[in-house]
C-alpha cells in the first residue's frame, strides 16, 4: 500500500520566516501549526501558520528526499519556487482544505 506525501511550506503574518515541512495529511498539519499544538517549536516560536506552496507526491518517501533538497536551498532560491506557483502569497491550504479562489 503507498501512501501520498506532501512538501509545504509556511510563513508568518509578516512573511519573514519560512518553514519546509514533510507530511501525508496536509489539512491535519497545518491544522497543528495554526493550533500551536507543539508548544516551543519553530513554527510555534515564529507564528507561523499560513500554508503558502506545497507539492504532493505519489510516494511519501519522495516527499522527504524533496524536503531534504529545498531545506538546503538559500531564502532567495526558496522565495523563487513560491513566486512561481503563487507570486501573491497566498495561503493555498487552511485546516479546513485547499483553498480554490487564494487570496489573503
Amino acid at each position: 500500500m503507498s501512501k501520498n506525501g506532501f512538501v509545504y511550506i509556511m510563513t508568518n503574518t509578516n512573511k519573514t520566516t519560512l518553514y519546509i515541512g514533510v507530511t501525508n495529511d496536509l489539512c491535519r498539519r497545518i491544522s497543528e501549526h495554526k493550533n500551536h499544538l507543539i508548544k516551543n517549536s519553530f513554527t510555534d516560536r515564529y507564528n507561523l501558520e499560513y500554508c503558502i506552496y506545497f507539492e504532493e507526491f505519489a510516494y511519501f518517501g519522495l516527499a522527504i528526499e524533496r524536503e531534504k533538497e529545498v531545506k538546503k536551498w538559500n531564502r532567495q532560491k526558496k522565495e523563487d519556487l513560491i513566486n512561481r506557483k503563487n507570486p501573491q502569497w497566498n495561503v493555498l491550504v487552511t485546516e479546513h482544505g485547499f483553498v480554490k479562489n487564494p487570496r489573503l
